[in-house]
């Protein structure tokens, strides 16, 4: 898509922005210290879930300023169509154990929560001392699993976003705010 020189990427794909990049960075900064008071002198391990978390994850460690490990895990909900098949498949395990670890998970949305719902069952299995979970982002009223939060940035309105991490199509994961794109983009 070739964009004139008065109209930028941005202008031609969003049609609101919900969430604000300054806001982001405050509530980043906000949960990053309460995070280095929790868990102070515990050796916390966050765990990313890739692709969407890994913006968050990145801010989220300049936050923190106790000693903590981090490692990563990727999931998908997707099988070869764009449609979701209903089958949640593990594409990339944690590379360290997390056995009477106190793990915190940090996801960049949480949605019907069936998806993180699986993720925690598997590292349960796993025996940490404790296993919390930190997002970003949160669409209540989709919620179709118990999920409990012990650290969440926004509640959110039932609408499809994209930014700050979050793609569609792959796509839109640079814009640096949480936004809308308009209807002329989204083709589902």
């Amino acid at each position: 898509m070739a964009f004139s020189h008065a109209q930028t990427f941005a202008d031609a794909v969003v049609s609101d922005i919900l969430i604000p990049a300054d806001e982001i960075q405050r509530k980043v900064v906000e949960i990053g210290r309460r995070i280095s008071r929790d868990y102070d002198g515990l050796n916390p391990l966050l765990v990313s879930i890739l692709k969407g978390s890994s913006f968050l994850m990145a801010d989220l460690l300049r936050a923190i300023d106790i000693p903590i490990e981090v490692d990563f895990i990727a999931i998908t909900n997707y099988g070869p169509a764009t449609r979701s098949s209903g089958v949640v498949r593990l594409i990339k395990d944690l590379d360290r154990s997390i056995e009477n670890r106190h793990v915190l998970l940090i996801e960049d949305i949480i949605d019907t929560g069936l998806t993180l719902n699986y993720v925690l069952k598997l590292l349960r299995g796993r025996h940490p001392r404790a296993l919390d979970v930190g997002t970003l982002l949160n669409k209540p009223a989709r919620r179709l699993a118990n999920i409990s939060l012990r650290y969440n940035g926004f509640d959110l309105p039932d609408r499809f976003v994209v930014g700050y991490g979050l793609d569609f199509q792959g796509r839109y994961r640079n814009l640096p705010y949480v936004c809308v794109l308009k209807p002329s983009v989204v083709s589902f």
